[in-house]
């Protein structure tokens, strides 16, 4: 069984269809990408998956159990973490503070040493205000707060949207490190399709709030999967 299941999933605006009868499966341990252009549902797909949306029709199940009604909260208390686009750090809270903030799902009640060890720049600045990191440093906070939620699932809106390319780098390699060592399910949406084709061991392409191509992420040159997100 897999660790997520999308069946149909709908979601709209007003009378606007944004996603239009979604469906995917996701395992533990595999990175799923998800890309698209701009305005195709993506970040709308994450957010509903994450309850911050509630669903048109459609079923969502997280490791067998449906997901349907259920607020973000309890959400990630079953154990789905979500970076959301732009990061939304507490900018007013010291780098502590924010992934203390993770603790509110009872999962964990201390800051775990293997997450300092991802991010050791955290680490050097733990009582350093989050609003004075760098947008490289903030994303990388943004993602050890999701980590002290103790997730199994972690969504990723794009984590490499104006980041600097070494940071971008020690992104993926902490991605890759979760999946493979943690066995982590992640859903990656993303832009930079190079960064994504290195992660992927599936992939999802979107146009107009439904999924038109899948693959396992060796694939990806051969589907043409670059030309169909190319804008």
């Amino acid at each position: 069984m897999s660790l997520l299941e999308v069946d149909k999933l709908s979601q709209a605006y007003g009378g606007s269809r944004i996603l239009r009868e979604v469906s995917f499966t996701a395992e533990a341990g595999q990175v799923v990408v998800l890309l698209g252009r701009n305005g195709v549902g993506k970040s709308t797909l994450l957010r509903t998956l994450m309850g911050v949306h509630p669903a048109l029709s459609g079923q969502v199940r997280f490791d067998g159990c449906p997901l349907d009604g259920l607020p973000p909260h309890l959400r990630a208390a079953a154990g789905i973490g979500y970076v959301p686009q732009g990061r939304e750090i507490f900018p007013r809270l010291t780098v502590e503070e924010n992934m203390r903030v993770g603790f509110a799902t009872g999962r964990l009640s201390r800051i775990d040493d293997e997450i300092y060890e991802l991010f050791p720049v955290l680490a050097e600045m733990r009582a350093r205000r989050g609003g004075d990191l760098s947008g490289g440093q903030q994303q990388q906070l943004a993602i050890a707060r999701a980590l002290c939620t103790q997730p199994r699932m972690l969504l990723l809106d794009e984590p490499t949207e104006g980041i600097q390319p070494s940071v971008i780098k020690d992104i993926g390699r902490v991605i890759r490190r979760l999946a493979r060592d943690r066995g982590l399910c992640v859903l990656l949406v993303e832009q930079y399709y190079d960064f994504a084709a290195e992660l992927a061991d599936a992939y999802l392409v979107m146009e107009r709030g439904e999924i038109v191509a899948r693959g396992p992420g060796s694939a990806m040159a051969e589907d043409g999967v670059r030309q169909m997100v190319s804008v």
